[in-house]
Parts: structure tokens; sequence; C-alpha cells
């Protein structure tokens, strides 16, 4: 879990670290944007839906509450149709989900409709899109993947700053109706995203080769896919990996907490005394931080030397994440939430960009398709448990100071987990040191040809004793003569001669 290891991708395609990778990425940054930034940009229309069906505030927040579950929880499904169908198809199945809830949300006509309709398929729609985009950005990437990771990540604060005004805008012109029906065809471009997702094929060298192994491989490839198991739509054996069992662990604690302070920071600034504008202004600093510290992360994390130990970077982003928490417990001011919101904002930046970085470094390509998909299931737990807690502490206290401090310490208690966890269990993988990582194409090149020349080596060796063996069988005993047998051979003929030469012995 330590070490970083360079993966290989689907069908034994090693990463690119470009190429088409570059569109890979930007509909991975497209997706992460409305997988996270949709549930927030939804709550602008919380106060017509009031209105429309007569209900209250707790009413349309399980709308989000939904689309979270929905996205985290319907992980393990999500794995298991990509290991059946591939990334592209379930991807495009999803934006057409994504966009068909929220077009039949604009025709509701009552709550229950909303949950349905956006709640569930809309949330399913960005779950199927949101992990299969995940999965090709990791095989298309691997050197590269840290920064890759940090540039989709931004994708969130991004969509987020996007969003939200052109709900207002929608709201305002159209109504939450005419919004929800224009979102519902943005959303579309999910489908265009998942377009992008490109299988990844062997070159044509290699295509050659392959088919001229195939055809010998034909008749022995029969008889071994009778005897061969078939390939598994869940692997739920990366539980046995230690690494991931402690990701997991750890990333479920932090979630509880994790997602609680940019819920309650407006209306902790209400409370202060602050104009709701006014208030409101925090969470857009903080989400401006946020843009520029999940790339600049990333670029850290692919350092030579971090990138072997980005685990333990993991855990320093969630214990500054916590800390701030903490500390940001005791503002009594604007100007201190205001800086409480920068360093969030470089904090939670840092984890975005990390979370996924460290489990594809932790359970590799094969098992990354299952292993999120687990990940994501806890997660959606988590999600569940963890605001609302916050909420129902919120009422018994009322005082904002324990809701900050309560998410604080379990942040901080992910980040010992992992750090301490990681350091006893998990030793670091040899197989990549820090100073090769970034000339892992030429080593995993030599590597192959000495490979090879070995393999050579042992078919000559073995061509040798086969021939030595057919020689000794050649050589039967009877080839070998004893110098008697050899001195009676010479002197028969002597007696012929003699006894040719004398005819009266002869006769």
């Amino acid at each position: 879990m330590g070490g970083a290891a360079v993966d290989v991708g689907a069908g034994g395609v090693k990463a690119p670290d470009g190429g088409w990778g570059w569109a890979v990425l930007s509909g991975c940054f497209v997706i992460t944007g409305f997988s996270y930034a949709f549930p927030k940009a939804v709550s602008v229309f919380f106060k017509e839906l009031i209105r429309e069906f007569g209900v209250g505030y707790s009413d349309t927040a399980w709308i989000s509450s939904i689309l979270l579950a929905m996205l985290y929880g319907t992980g393990p499904l999500c794995s298991v149709l990509v290991n059946r169908f591939g990334c592209r198809p379930v991807m495009m199945v999803g934006g057409l989900f994504a966009s068909l809830g929220m077009i039949l949300a604009s025709f509701s006509t009552s709550i229950i409709h909303i949950y349905l309709s956006t709640g569930v398929i809309t949330g399913l729609g960005l779950a199927l899109n949101f992990q299969p985009s995940l999965i090709m950005l990791n095989r298309y990437f691997s050197e590269k993947r840290p920064l890759a990771n940090g540039l989709s990540a931004a994708g969130s604060p991004v969509a987020l700053c996007c969003l939200s005004p052109l709900g207002q805008v929608l709201q305002y012109q159209y109504g939450w109706r005419g919004g929800f029906l224009i979102l519902g065809g943005l959303l579309l471009n999910c489908c265009v995203c998942g377009a992008l997702m490109k299988p990844l094929v062997p070159p044509k060298n290699l295509k050659n080769k392959d088919l001229e192994q195939d055809k010998e491989e034909e008749k022995e490839g029969a008889e071994e896919k009778t005897n061969k198991p078939k390939a598994k739509l869940l692997d739920v054996s990366v539980v046995n990996d230690r690494g991931f069992v402690i990701y997991t662990v750890a990333a479920s604690i932090m979630v509880l907490g994790l997602f609680v302070p940019p819920v309650f920071v407006v209306s902790y600034a209400k409370e202060m005394g602050n104009e709701d504008t006014k208030s409101a202004l925090l969470l857009t600093i903080l989400g401006f931080i946020d843009i520029f510290a999940r790339p600049t992360c990333g670029v850290i994390a692919g350092l030579k030397w971090v990138r072997p130990r980005c685990v333990y970077l993991f855990s320093f982003a969630m214990l500054f994440n916590g800390i701030t928490d903490l500390v940001g417990s005791q503002a009594d001011s604007y100007t201190s939430l205001v800086v409480f919101c920068i360093f969030f904002g470089v904090s939670y930046g840092m984890v975005g960009a990390l979370q996924f970085e460290v489990l594809m470094a932790v359970v590799g390509t094969e098992k990354f398709s299952s292993a999120i998909g687990l990940v994501l299931l806890m997660e959606a737990i988590a999600v569940l448990v963890g605001p609302p807690s916050a909420g129902r502490l919120l009422d018994a206290t009322k005082n904002y100071m324990y809701v900050f401090l309560l998410a604080g310490s379990e942040v901080v208690l992910s980040a010992v987990v992992l750090a301490t966890c990681t350091f006893l269990f998990i030793k670091n993988k040899p197989s990549v040191p820090a100073d090769k990582l970034e000339n892992g194409n030429d080593e995993e090149e030599k590597g192959a040809k000495e490979e090879q020349e070995k393999e050579t080596v042992k078919d000559l060796k073995e061509e040798e004793e086969k021939d030595k063996e057919k020689v000794d069988e050649v050589r039967p005993e009877s080839v070998t003569v004893d110098s008697q047998e050899v001195e009676r051979f010479l002197k028969e003929p002597q007696q012929n001669g003699d006894a040719a030469t004398n005819p009266e012995t002869s006769l």
C-alpha cells in the first residue's frame, strides 16, 4: 500500500500516459463536476418546490440525500456492469438515465415523484458515469496518474461555481419545471463524455504477433477454456488485501465528518448576524481555493520522491482538514470564518485529489473496478449517517462549535488510522523505486528484453540437451568393439591369403 505500481491497462496494454488519454481526462472532468456538484445545485430550486407542493425544507433536502445515496450506494452494481459490458456503453446508458430523470421530474405532481425521478433515476445515471470514468482514467494514466486525478477532481468545484448560478437564472427565467427540463438536456453531455472512453487496444506490431500466437494457441485455448473459471463480475477477493481494508475503514470514518463543514458554514455565518449574500460568499471562497488546490496537489503527488509515499500524503491531507475543523470551531467573527474557508478549501482539495489516487495505488488496475464499488458502498452509509448526525447534535446543543468539533475529530481519527495501520501492517513495494518512476517505460522495456533473452537462452540449452540425448541414443553397445575382436578380424584375411598362394594346403 505504501508503494506505487506502474499499471498495465486492460488486455495487457500499457497505459499511454497521454495521447487520447487527455480526451478521456476531459470527459472525467465533466463527469466529476456533474456527479458532485449536481446534488448541491438542485438545492437552488428547493424554495420553489416548497411553495409548489406545500412541504418542509427537510422534505426537499431528501432529494440531495437520495442523489448522493445512489451515487455512492450503487458502486457494486456499477462494478458488475463495467466488468460485464465495459465502460463506454455503461456511461452512455447512464447519461440517458440522468437526463431522463430530470425530464420526468419537470412533469412531477408530488414530491414523491421528484424523489423517484431526480433522486433515484438521475442519481443512478450519474453513478453509472462517475465510477466508469475513474476506471478509464486509471487505465489511460500510470506515471502521470496523480496529475490526471488532480485535474479530474477539479471538475467538482468548477461545476459547482457554474451550475449554482445557472440554476438561479433558470429558476428566474423559466421556473423550476423549465429549469429541470433544461438541466435534463444539459445532462445529455454525459453521453458525449461516455463516447470519449475509447477502450485501449494493442499497437499494430503487437497485433501481428498476436495473430500468429493466436493461431498456435487456438487448439490449446479450446481445451483450457473448458477448464478455466469464468471472469468475476465483482471481485470480492480484494477484501483479502490489507491495504484495501485499511483504506476502506479510514475513508468511511473520514466521510462521516468531511462533508459537514460545507453544509453548516453558511448557517454558522448567519447565526453570527451576517447577511445572506455575505454568508453565501464563504462557499464561493471555499470553492475558488478548491479549484487550484486539487491540480496543485496532483502535481505534488506525482513527484518521484512523493509518489511512493502518497498514502502518507493523503493522511497528512486528512489531518490538515480535521485540524482546520477543530480550529474553525472557535471562530467568532466573519473574518475568522473566511480564514477557515481558505484553509478548509486547501485541505479539502488535497483530500479530493488524493482519495482515488491512493486507492488506485493500493489495488492496481485489474481490481480497481471492483474495489471502488465496494468503497463507495461503505462511504454511502457514512454519507447518510454523518450530516444527519451533525444536524441532530446541533438541534440538541444549539451550538455550531460542537458540530465542527465532532467533524474535525472524525477526520483526524481517520488520518491516524490510515497512517498508523499502513506503517505497522503494510510493507512498501520495492518493485518500482522512487528514482525509477520517471523512466518506467524504459525500465519495463529493458525488463521485457531481459526476460526474452533469458527465455531464448533456456530454449537453446534445452535444444543442446536434446541433441546430446539423441547422440547417446544413436551409439548402441554393439558399436563398442573389443581389441581382441579387431585382431581376429585382421588375422583372418592374412590366413585366407596364405591359403590362396599355397595350393597344396588348399587341396
